[in-house]
Formats: structure tokens, C-alpha cells, sequence
């Protein structure tokens, strides 16, 4: 194991550091990193409607698409990220209890309750401080996750557009109502401490980002994390847009037809998968608007939205 040792602040740099090590680093990496006022938004989802654009500009804060699924997360000093990269070896895609042991145990030696509750958030008494995601290439698995420690909750909840039904489904009225800060529980500790004891838990040899490899992830930030693009992507307008929340996240379709056939297709949501939605979104496309042929085009949607299975994902659309 590499423990990447990292004090750049840079949300454009910290994400494309995590390709960069994905596709280009043989041996398992762990690491630790802090962002800049930031907005993270899964790799599925429409910018426009998770975030408040006008706050975020207003305050400048960043905006930046991951690798991963899920939903969008705000990112500031007071918010400790961790990132495993290792093979994925016989492992289901999405093993997330395993990536999040250590975190857990390491908490729980400084006298934090802390556990996993559902598929991919850490809690302590019930309430939220860390969400987690992850990714497949190449044989490889990316699991990062937050970890809110002083994060300031107040541009936290002005930054992003919750989502009414998410919170229905959690029982609560509001963001802060279900997430805390780790320093309510460690009191005696800042940030920058907590870091350090989280990166001296793993066991591995410590480094640095060699100038090659600087040099890479510069050209990555600057080609496509760094990019409108990437980031916010073509808002378009569609003839017919459905959303629907299912135990496993939130699917939104929105398609155009002519005479009976799909002609195009966005498919977007805070749900997880091992491979791009871009592809299911090319087998949809030419594919009549009946269930049956609905149904068959949406074959191994498994790949694409983890939990969901075809005849579910057919009934967003009006057939």
C-alpha cells in the first residue's frame, strides 16, 4: 500500500489526482486530502439541479464532477477526504462495508461511536457525518468518501438543492437535521490532527507526487476536470422528463421521440454504477417506444445502476 501524503487544496487537482492514480498507479494507494470551498457532484447527475448556482458564484465555490456515482457533497477545510484505489480482485463492485472498516475502526479508537449505516454513509448516533462512492476501471476499484469534521453548515445547505423525496424517505425535514460534525465528539482535536491520526492508521509506505506525475494530473485538471464541460455539461431541453425515487437513489429520464422511437436520452441521479449510464443511454437511443423493446434495450442495467433491474427503469417512461 502507497499512502499518498498531499496537502494541495485544489478540488480541480485533488480530482484529477485520483484518475491519475486509477489508471496510471500498479500498487494499492491510500490517501488523505482537504478541498477548497467546493461542491462535489456524482458523476451521473445534472449540475443544474443540485446545485444553487447563484450562491456558489456568488461565493465562489467550486464546482466539480467525480468519477463516481451518488449524490453531491460540499467540501471545505473542515472536511477530511479519504481515497482507497485497489484491486478489485474478486470483491463485488460495491463493497463498501470493507473500505469503510478502517475508518470505522479508527474512529472508534478515539471513542467515536461510529458505524455504517445503510449502503454507504457512516453515522454517529443516528446522524450523518460521511457518505461514500466508488467506481471500477480496469480491474481497479476508487473508494473515496467525506469525512465532516468542522465543515461549515451553513453554506453546506445554501449550496445545494436537497432533494424534497430523499428527504421524505429519511424522515427528516432538513440537511442539518441528519448530518454533524465529528468535532462534537472530539472536542480536544482540530482537523489537521485528526488527518494525521487517520493516515498513521493504515499501514503502508508513505510518499509524495513525483514531478511526472504532477505533471500528469496538471494536464487532466487542466483538459477535462477543470472544464465547463465536464463539470456542467449542455443543459438541454427535453419532450419528456420523469424522476422517480427507488431504494437504490434517485433516477431521472429525460427523452425525445419521433414517431414512436427514441431519438434522445439523458438518464442522471445520485445512484451508483460500474460502468457510464452514457452507454445505456446508446443502447436506448433507435429503440421503439414499446415495454417490450423498452425492457430489452435495458438489459444488464445492473452495470449501470446498481439495485435496479430493467422492468423498474421501463416504467419511467410513457408507454
Amino acid at each position: 500500500m502507497k499512502i499518498y501524503k498531499t496537502t494541495v487544496t485544489d478540488p480541480y487537482f485533488n480530482l484529477a489526482s485520483e484518475q491519475y492514480l486509477l489508471e496510471n498507479e500498479p500498487d494499492d494507494v491510500f490517501m488523505l486530502w482537504r478541498n477548497e470551498r467546493s461542491v462535489i457532484i456524482g458523476r451521473n447527475q445534472n449540475a443544474y439541479a443540485e446545485i444553487n448556482r447563484k450562491y456558489v458564484t456568488d461565493n465562489g465555490i467550486a464546482v466539480v464532477r467525480r468519477l463516481t456515482g451518488g449524490g453531491a457533497v460540499f467540501h471545505d477545510a473542515g472536511n477530511i477526504n479519504y481515497s482507497f484505489i485497489m484491486k478489485k480482485g474478486g470483491a463485488r463492485t460495491l463493497d463498501f462495508a470493507s473500505f469503510c472498516a478502517p475508518v470505522i475502526n479508527a474512529l472508534n479508537s478515539l471513542g467515536v461511536p461510529a458505524e455504517l449505516s445503510g449502503r454507504n454513509d457512516l453515522t454517529v448516533n443516528g446522524r450523518k457525518f460521511s457518505g461514500s462512492a466508488q467506481c471500477v476501471y480496469n480491474g481497479r476499484v476508487l473508494h473515496h468518501g467525506t469525512i465532516l469534521f468542522s465543515a461549515d453548515m451553513s453554506k453546506m445547505t445554501n449550496s445545494l438543492n436537497a432533494d424534497p423525496e430523499k428527504m421524505k424517505s429519511n424522515g427528516v425535514k432538513s440537511v442539518r437535521a441528519r448530518v454533524c460534525n465529528l468535532n462534537e465528539y472530539l472536542p480536544d482535536i482540530d482537523v489537521l490532527q485528526l488527518k494525521d491520526y487517520l493516515e498513521k492508521s493504515v499501514d503502508g509506505d508513505v510518499t509524495e507526487f513525483s514531478p511526472e506525475q504532477i505533471k500528469g494530473i496538471e494536464k487532466l485538471k487542466r483538459e477535462k476536470y477543470g472544464t465547463w464541460e465536464w463539470n456542467y455539461g449542455k443543459s438541454k431541453t427535453y419532450e419528456k422528463t420523469v424522476k422517480r425515487r427507488f431504494p437504490f437513489g434517485s433516477v431521472e429520464v429525460s427523452y425525445t421521440s419521433e414517431h414512436g422511437v427514441i431519438t434522445d436520452i439523458k438518464i442522471s441521479g445520485d445512484y451508483f454504477g460500474a460502468a457510464p449510464t452514457s452507454a445505456l443511454e446508446s443502447s436506448l437511443t433507435g429503440t421503439k417506444l414499446l415495454r417490450g423493446d423498452i425492457v430489452k434495450a435495458l438489459n444488464g442495467i445492473e452495470s449501470y445502476i446498481h439495485g435496479a433491474d430493467s422492468k423498474q427503469i421501463a416504467e419511467l417512461f410513457e408507454i
